[in-house]
């Protein structure tokens, strides 16, 4: 087989390694087809050409890069990256390390096959190596079987056949149908803002691309400063995305229970969208990017999402630029663009205003300007996110000298993916692990007088919520204002906040937590367990 047995060696070695899910028959059958003789040349020549596609097509299929028709779907965003980040991401997927070792293996099968039979070998592997895992699984199945059997005669207690080992009820596909029956019933309402002038306050969603836990752990800032300042921080809240055009209609929509991916792009009743209950409420919707938003038309969801209309998104001209996006658009700072808008806000006057702000400052592949700009985007992340945190701690400060009240949201969309994981290069989020939807969230009440803002740190949620918890305890604040006089304090407005099991989703993929970690629904309609 020629070089071809390098193909085979690779997969075996890969398949060792748990990075490759192999389809043994379909390789015994590839690798017998490149046995064949043939000998009319243009068969020969037709042959390796339809060789290479299917060897491409069989390496995708056994890998866990995403299906098909997503790869394919993907091919217009991947034109509009610039250069730089493309060399970038090829870095992720091909180190220098794996091409030294590629080459060291070519000579090193160039000196072997001169005294061995490769090909012999390799064929002996293909067929013994998938004997062994079926011996292997018949043993794992029988004494599974055996310790099932005993568990069912020595246990009163015993569990009914289809129930996974996790104290949930009923298969995974059962958990996820009722958590989605669950969902569909649940939503939050709003009432009137006061009309008390002096309790009134304005609301400022900022919604964040790319920021999570493991993020800040990866970079060493978890314990950043500005989390201190918060007057809640929910600790273990999912984004259940790890996409900015879902993330964003799941923010919008936070007043329903969680919607399955694809109904995300179906029309939601009007009490589903935040805003336009904000609004009902006595808010003025606003809506305000750091970004030109359109990749992926980003600005068109944010405004059909909101539910209001008449709400538009002005232009940031004449505010400076701060970096280049990953596709060379001109990205401003958070501050400068806040700061103008607040600035304008507090000249118009009027009542209280809602405004959804969104920044993609932390995005893969963004590139800073001046000693900088020679970082990789990995290697500026944390010198991003300390400008960010820092510009939302300026824009506390900026509300708070301006005499005004006001509730600061901070809500990620989904994590960065700095670390990377089994099956997915850093950066990448097609599988919405806990890693990527468990997201830091903080709410900051402005205004409150003197003696009256919390003490010894802020309210802590640690149930697992989502969006529906942040709307409740938006509602909470707006039907009682934590600033009447006698208002009740800050940590009851956070009583009893529904709770959501972690959930991620995207197109093909589904990340449900367990007691021990967490599973996920494939492509291919299958539960496996992604690990702790």
């Amino acid at each position: 087989m020629g070089l071809w047995n390098l193909y085979f060696v690779a997969k075996l070695y890969l398949y060792s390694l748990g990075k490759l899910k192999a389809d043994w028959l379909l390789n015994i059958l590839f690798a017998f087809a490149l046995l064949l003789p043939v000998k009319m040349r243009w068969l020969r020549n037709a042959r390796n050409v339809l060789a290479v596609i299917a060897g491409i097509a069989l390496v995708y299929h056994e890998s866990d890069m995403p299906p098909i028709g997503r790869a394919i779907s993907q091919l217009p965003v991947l034109l509009t990256f610039t250069p730089s980040y493309m060399l970038e991401l090829s870095g992720r997927v091909v180190s220098l390390a794996m091409v030294v070792s590629a080459v060291l293996a070519v000579l090193l099968y160039f000196l072997v096959n001169r005294w061995i039979r490769v090909t012999t070998f390799v064929l002996i592997a293909l067929v013994a190596v998938p004997l062994w895992q079926g011996a292997g699984t018949l043993v794992a199945n029988a004494t599974s079987a055996s310790a099932r059997n005993g568990d069912e005669g020595g246990n009163a207690n015993n569990r009914n056949g289809d129930e996974p080992r996790n104290d949930q009820a009923g298969s995974y596909d059962q958990q996820l149908a009722a958590f989605r029956s669950n969902e569909e019933g649940r939503h939050v309402n709003f009432t009137p803002l006061t009309t008390d002038t002096n309790a009134q306050f304005d609301i400022i969603v900022v919604h964040i691309c790319s920021l999570s836990w493991d993020d800040m752990d990866v970079v060493k800032m978890r314990n950043n400063p500005l989390f201190s300042r918060f007057d809640y921080v929910f600790t273990n809240f999912s984004s259940a995305a790890s996409y900015s055009g879902p993330a964003a209609i799941r923010v919008l929509r936070a007043t329903c229970g969680q919607e399955a991916h694809k109904a995300l792009y179906d029309p939601a009743p009007p009490e589903c969208h935040l805003f336009a209950q904000l609004a009902q409420a006595g808010y003025k919707p606003n809506a305000l990017l750091n970004h030109n938003g359109r990749f992926d038309d980003f600005r068109g969801t944010v405004i059909k999402e909101i539910g209001v209309p008449g709400v538009t998104i002005p232009p940031n001209d004449g505010v400076p630029v701060a970096m280049k996006e990953f596709d060379g658009s001109p990205l401003t700072g958070d501050y400068d663009v806040l700061a103008r808008w607040y600035k304008q806000r507090l000249a118009a006057g009027g009542g209280p205003v809602a405004l959804y702000y969104n920044t993609v400052t932390l995005h893969d592949g963004n590139r800073m300007p001046g000693a900088d700009a020679k970082l990789t985007s990995l290697q500026s992340w944390p010198i991003r996110l300390k400008l960010l945190l820092g510009d939302v701690d300026k824009l506390i400060d900026l509300v708070a000298q301006s005499g005004r009240k006001a509730v600061i949201v901070f809500v990620p969309e989904h994590g960065a993916a700095l670390r990377g994981e089994d099956n997915q290069i850093a950066g990448m989020r097609e599988i919405p692990t806990p890693n990527i939807v468990h997201v830091p969230v903080g709410v900051k009440v402005v205004g409150l007088p003197a003696g009256t803002e919390h003490a010894g740190g802020p309210v802590t949620i640690a149930t697992p919520t989502s969006f529906l918890a942040l709307a409740q305890l938006l509602s909470n604040l707006v039907a009682s204002s934590p600033f009447l006089p006698g208002a009740q304090p800050l940590a009851q407005y956070a009583t009893n906040l529904p709770q959501t099991r972690m959930v991620g989703e995207n197109e093909a993929t589904v990340m449900m937590t367990t007691p021990t970690g967490y599973v996920i629904h494939t492509p291919d309609g299958v539960w496996v367990d992604g690990g702790k």
